[in-house]
């Protein structure tokens, strides 16, 4: 039998992601996305055959605006503000950061994004070997340091406890108390600079 339409991948898709943003990971499931969209359990099964379905839906519409055509300049720089892009979208939807590298492989956006990365890295002269640990660098820091960022900020709980440890732990008291002046952007902008400086070639 098709599938009724009534409900669009993108309307699914969004559901999911309201899910993720209300109730976190934990609560995303084929019921509470029925739920979302007013329909039973069963009913969502016509357009969806998991939660891990589900899952990628929500990741790809969360991608859905990044631009992915790098500016001119540099191809460090080029590649800074990819990562950028992809940030900003992450920051409108943090819950679903855990999602994004299991699902990778299933989001034509976050695909685009990947080869977008891989075209400038190329033109830069990284192949084979290089280019895999390149790529793979940047993603693990942009997973990385988006869910330290939303999930355990400098300027949070954690960093001033830490920062009155001073007589156990004194090196780290005294860096969690500068910690709490350092704002996310610079945080995130200084650590990508360590990735590129380290994959920039002498």
């Amino acid at each position: 039998m098709p599938r009724p339409k009534s409900l669009t991948q993108s309307a699914l898709a969004a559901a999911a992601l309201a899910v993720l943003d209300r109730d976190g990971l934990a609560g995303l499931s084929m019921r509470s996305v029925a739920a979302e969209l007013g329909m039973g359990t069963m009913s969502l099964y016509r357009y969806v055959a998991d939660r891990e379905e589900l899952e990628a839906s929500a990741v790809d519409l969360m991608l859905a605006e990044v631009d992915v055509v790098p500016p001119k300049a540099l191809w460090d720089k080029q590649i800074a503000v990819l990562v950028e892009r992809v940030r900003a979208a992450i920051a409108k939807h943090p819950n679903a950061v855990p999602l994004t590298m299991a699902h990778r492989h299933r989001c034509p956006n976050a695909l685009r994004w990947s080869e977008a990365v891989l075209g400038v890295l190329t033109r830069a002269g990284f192949t084979g070997e290089e280019r895999v640990i390149a790529l793979r660098a940047l993603l693990g820091y942009l997973i990385g340091a988006t869910e330290m960022e939303h999930r355990s900020p400098l300027r949070g709980l954690g960093t001033d406890t830490m920062s009155r440890m001073g007589e156990e732990y004194p090196l780290l008291a005294e860096t969690a108390a500068a910690a709490r002046d350092i704002t996310p952007d610079i945080e995130f902008r200084r650590g990508l600079d360590v990735v590129l400086s380290g994959l920039r070639r002498p």
